[in-house]
């Protein structure tokens, strides 16, 4: 059976294509999965497993009316299009999903069953694609956060502004967990090969929860900075003054739970940061 990722030059998208080597990967210059004609017109003969891994994340901008049109196009248009593949040929389909679908005021970790309640313009667009990813029988959603990996992403701006002797303010009241894109990757892999139960699963790094400024200060040292470089601040402070923010989550933390039930053992997302940042220093 085949195995189709879409969205193949995104972080989790690059990740996914070193972990099914013999995918056909597609992304925006093979078809344009917002358009039901296109999705309609491609082969998916003895397709077995669809992977989503598009996504329109631009956060901010998606606060944009002119966007608004884009953001629905990617976030839902195309999972609804995938899905029904998926239902049509009996397939396998996963999507993920973000924190983001949730207002971030419950205390300590979400689980999957919590309400969704956004805050902003792509987060509702997030939930709408989830109704549409779940609606298909044998469907795992993965619900992920602060996802890093080979592409523009936080770790990286923070090693280029320290490497550049820049102090940056950095929010220090969002809390969540780090996710490395191959462990995103690698849960696919499981789930699917484990036959694990079809549903939503959060999937982040595991360790202890953190702040971006915590994150940022790690990141510092590791470049030979010194943390206080870092100037943690509210999120409210970062943002005064600034138009066109999206509201964010103060809570981003995921449970864990459900996931490693399965036998999936996400990384601590601390040792999985330095053997990032090392990949960096190469």
């Amino acid at each position: 059976m085949r195995t189709v990722v879409v969205g193949a030059r995104g972080q989790v998208g690059r990740a996914l294509a070193r972990r099914f080597p013999d995918a056909e990967l597609l992304d925006r210059e093979e078809i344009d999965a917002s358009d039901a004609g296109a999705v309609r017109a491609h082969d998916w003969s003895g397709v077995g497993l669809i992977v989503n891994a598009a996504a329109y994340t631009q956060v901010d901008a998606a606060q944009d009316p002119a966007n608004l049109a884009a953001v629905r196009a990617t976030n839902v248009d195309a999972v609804v299009n995938l899905a029904q593949v998926a239902d049509r040929h009996g397939a396998t389909f996963v999507h993920f999903s973000t924190e983001y679908v949730f207002d971030g005021r419950s205390e300590g970790p979400m689980r999957e069953d919590l309400p969704t309640a956004p805050l902003s313009v792509y987060g509702r667009s997030k939930a709408d694609g989830d109704l549409a990813a779940t609606a298909v029988d044998r469907h795992y959603l993965l619900r992920t956060s602060w996802v890093v990996g080979e592409g523009h992403n936080f770790v990286r701006t923070m090693a280029s502004l320290a490497d550049r002797g820049i102090e940056p303010a950095v929010v220090a009241d969002q809390v969540g967990r780090l996710t490395f894109a191959d462990d995103l990757a690698a849960a696919v892999v499981h789930l699917v090969d484990t036959a694990a139960p079809f549903g939503t699963y959060n999937v982040s790094s595991d360790g202890p929860p953190s702040t971006w400024a915590d994150v940022a200060e790690i990141v510092f040292a590791a470049r030979g900075r010194d943390r206080g470089a870092v100037r943690r601040v509210s999120t409210s402070e970062y943002f005064a003054g600034k138009s066109g923010i999206a509201p964010r989550p103060l809570n981003s933390l995921l449970d864990l739970s459900k996931v490693t039930a399965t036998g999936f053992r996400p990384r601590d997302w601390r040792d999985a940061l330095e053997e990032y940042l090392d990949t960096l220093s190469a």
